[in-house]
């Protein structure tokens, strides 16, 4: 039979107080002094007590933890974002419960449910190339609970977001690459059912509308960014009857896997063909040669993410409108994309 896990009871008999006061010196409550404090968690140490955060949650209805849900957290832009927010939210005196949904709307789905089980007091959620639906954040169980959507956003839901700048970044890549000579600027680009991906593409169009370079559907796809479709796509656009003098890739996978197929296909990069990528991770400084991208500036986002969400939880007012809010974005000139 295994042993019973030791309660606020067993403190209180070890030290001679109230299971109250107990209570209260395990939350540091401000009314026990600290001399009290150390008594009592020596004895919750010694007895091999474990602080039970949801039962106190349930309650308090206080759980004071704040869940995420991103597509991957081995994404550089997101492992930023993750780091950005909890440091804020520290500093309000809550904690993170990051969730990876791998770009599954169903699984989204059911990160929301078993969130909302472990009484979360808010959402912050970057959603999936895929996500089409978002009633899950609308039913009668998210009553009283915020959500803040950031980077990924609905493209066709009133919701509280704070997003990049994405059609600037798309236009400014574009224009950039046009102001080095290029005129068959290829466009490799993640699903248009993910809102990022749809303000980058118009950026694109739109700068090839101002220098009055004709859009070629020839030249776009549309797919997961990553190496292999990368290469498939490099394929294609090759094989093509037009060839590309640049490339801009929506984020720095595929830009890195553009220098790779270059390089073992005998295309001299920035000679034959520019590069650029998004996003700017770190990978982007160690290539060779460097690469164009767009600094999105994630730790602002992170950051004005957690504020937002905790605004909401703190806010006494019953306000219907929802707040949306755009982060800057730069683009950092490199060799891939220089004018030879």
């Amino acid at each position: 039979m295994k042993d019973q896990p030791v309660t606020i009871k067993d403190i209180a008999r070890e030290v001679g107080m109230s299971v109250s006061s107990i209570s209260r010196a395990l939350s540091d409550h401000p009314h026990i002094s600290e001399e009290t404090k150390l008594k009592v968690k020596a004895a919750a140490e010694k007895l091999g007590y474990r602080y039970n955060a949801l039962a106190a949650a349930l309650r308090s209805s206080r759980s004071k933890i704040i869940g995420l849900i991103v597509p991957r957290v081995s994404m550089p832009f997101q492992s930023a974002v993750i780091t950005s927010i909890q440091n804020r939210l520290h500093t309000y005196g809550y904690n993170l419960m990051v969730c990876q949904s791998n770009e599954s709307p169903e699984l989204e789905k059911k990160l929301v449910d078993l969130l909302l089980a472990t009484q979360v007091e808010g959402l912050i959620v970057s959603s999936t190339l895929y996500t089409k639906d978002y009633s899950v954040f609308e039913r009668p169980s998210m009553r009283g609970i915020p959500v803040v959507f950031y980077d990924r956003v609905p493209k066709d839901k009133a919701c509280h977001k704070i997003v990049g700048d994405e059609f600037n970044g798309g236009y400014q890549v574009t224009k950039h690459l046009l102001e080095q000579g290029c005129k068959h600027i290829a466009h490799i680009s993640g699903p248009l059912s993910c809102s990022i991906y749809q303000h980058r593409f118009n950026g694109y169009k739109e700068a090839l509308n101002e220098y009055d370079v004709p859009y070629n559907e020839d030249l776009v796809f549309f797919h997961e960014l990553n190496k292999e479709n990368t290469f498939i796509s490099c394929d294609k656009l090759f094989a093509g009857k037009i060839v590309p003098d640049a490339i801009f890739a929506c984020n720095d996978t595929a830009a890195l896997a553009v220098i790779e197929y270059g390089e073992g296909n005998n295309i001299s990069i920035p000679s034959d063909l520019k590069v650029a990528g998004y996003s700017n991770d770190n990978r982007v400084e160690i290539s060779r040669p460097k690469i164009t991208s767009v600094e999105q500036f994630p730790h602002l986002m992170g950051d004005g993410a957690a504020k937002l969400i905790m605004d909401l939880i703190q806010s006494t007012e019953n306000n219907k409108s929802y707040i949306s809010l755009t982060t800057s974005i730069e683009l950092i000139k490199r060799e891939s994309s220089s004018r030879v």
